[in-house]
């Protein structure tokens, strides 16, 4: 069984990030193992650097951490078995770097129907797929 499972979410689009956050709460619960959500920022191009406030990173930083917090509170498995973090950047490098940090058995993504986009220029799924050191288990 799987014993520490990663899912990277979207906070902006919970209804893709949800059956793949339902489907590694239950794998969590059926092996005992731990969960980690992570959610990844966009980075801001430098040319609109000079638009934004100059607390702008930390004001995103901390309304994401709050947004995460508020959907891994939902989560119904043993707090001590669930974590989560933030990150900024791009998000299959971020995924797979925190996939090696914790050790990660498993990465539980979720993922849009393939469009003709995601085909001629790829997705995040499916470089999460091509790339993680462990399983990857891809939820539509």
């Amino acid at each position: 069984m799987f014993r520490t499972i990663l899912v990277p979410v979207e906070l902006d689009d919970v209804e893709t990030s949800r059956p793949a956050l339902d489907r590694a709460v239950a794998m969590a619960d059926a092996s005992g193992g731990t969960l980690r959500v992570i959610y990844v920022r966009s980075l801001v191009p430098t040319s609109f650097m000079e638009f934004v406030p100059p607390n702008f990173d930390t004001a995103q930083q901390g309304e994401a951490e709050k947004r995460l917090t508020a959907l891994v509170q939902g989560i119904r498995l043993p707090k001590e078995r669930v974590s989560s973090v933030v990150t900024m950047g791009g998000v299959y490098h971020d995924v797979l770097q925190e996939a090696e940090k914790i050790g990660a058995d498993l990465i539980v993504v979720g993922s849009h129907r393939p469009t003709m986009a995601t085909y001629l220029i790829g997705s995040n799924a499916a470089t999460i797929v091509r790339h993680a050191p462990c399983s990857v288990l891809v939820v539509r």
